[in-house]
């Protein structure tokens, strides 16, 4: 994948989601055990979920083995970092994740563990789009203009939601709101699914969410989308117009998503773990389902992965900075 470049002051390319269910996804056929553990430390109905679906036929004809999907969500996703650090470098527990890895440091003063030196990043797949909605009996507004309006009429009496302190969908509401002049208060949940259901329900009054999460709920009118954080309309969702069109010059915020393993992976299942996602997001079906989703694939080398997520480290150290996140 050609990574993200270094963002303008309002855009950040990074990689939503938002915020990533429970199945099965065959994955090695050289585990000991016939199965491999994949966490993803995300709950159901996130990006990373419905993409990780839409693999899995092709991670099973790629690679002849079954792997248990564990969502293991929890702390904005620290808790199933911390199963995937504990793992053994053996093949048998690997995991998909979202830039939130390299936001935690950040934003918490404590972590279970080192990032990136306790994993092993094996890709970066992609990027997801990410777009801001908000429940429509709640906020009467059909774009940027409006929106904002309304924010700045009630300063900081209206609330957003994200999957957790730190994520990227908490940061990339509050570049917006930077960026926008605006205030509302912030409300953190356990996860994507039940974020969304409170915004659906009307507890929430507006949430930044990756694109596939949300996708259904927007056609359906229970959500109306303000605008997408991609620096241009998504093919996905061509009728959304984006933020830097509506006002907000060179603001994007995206979310990528990658595969990693514990510390120590052996260069030999690297290779195969590698090889595989390469292989499975190569097939027409999974093609056609991310074009769906919005997602763009891009697959980075596994010394590229490397550096990204070093580099990224820094840029989020920045950019948390900058919004004045305060680490908790």
């Amino acid at each position: 994948m050609s990574f993200p470049s270094h963002p303008s002051r309002r855009t950040v390319l990074g990689a939503a989601a938002a915020t990533f269910g429970a199945g099965l996804w065959p994955l090695a056929a050289h585990a000991q055990s016939g199965t491999v553990r994949f966490v993803l430390p995300n709950a159901t109905g996130s990006g990373v979920d419905a993409i990780t679906r839409a693999a899995q036929p092709a991670m099973a004809k790629a690679l002849n083995a079954n792997v248990v999907v564990e969502n293991q969500p929890g702390a904005g996703g620290v808790v199933g970092l911390q199963t995937l650090a504990r793992s053994a470098p053996d093949g048998n527990t690997l995991s998909v994740v979202s830039n939130n890895v390299v936001i935690f440091p950040s934003v918490l003063k404590s972590l279970p563990f080192d990032m990136p030196n306790d994993f092993t990043p094996i890709a970066v797949v992609g990027a997801t789009p990410m777009v801001l909605v908000a429940n429509p009996s709640r906020m009467n507004a059909g774009n940027h203009k409006e929106f904002v309006a309304l924010l700045k009429a009630k300063p900081g009496d209206y609330n957003f939601a994200s999957g957790g302190n730190g994520t990227i969908l908490h940061l990339a509401a509050e570049l917006y709101l930077e960026a926008a002049g605006a205030k509302a208060k912030h409300i953190p949940y356990k996860g994507v699914g039940p974020m969304v259901t409170d915004l659906l329900g009307g507890q929430i009054d507006f949430a930044v969410a990756a694109l596939p999460s949300v996708q259904q709920h927007i056609q359906k009118g229970a959500l109306k989308a303000i605008g997408t954080l991609t620096p241009q309309r998504t093919p996905a969702a061509p009728d959304i117009p984006t933020f830097a069109e509506q006002g907000l010059s060179n603001f994007a915020v995206e979310a990528w998503f990658a595969v990693i393993g514990p510390k120590g992976l052996p260069a030999a299942q690297v290779k195969k773990v590698h090889e595989a996602v390469v292989t499975a997001f190569n097939d027409p079906t999974v093609k056609d389902a991310m074009a769906k989703q919005g997602n763009s694939i891009n697959i980075s080398s596994p010394e590229e992965a490397q550096a990204a997520f070093r580099r990224e480290l820094a840029k989020y150290a920045a950019l948390v900075k900058k919004v004045g996140l305060e680490p908790q």
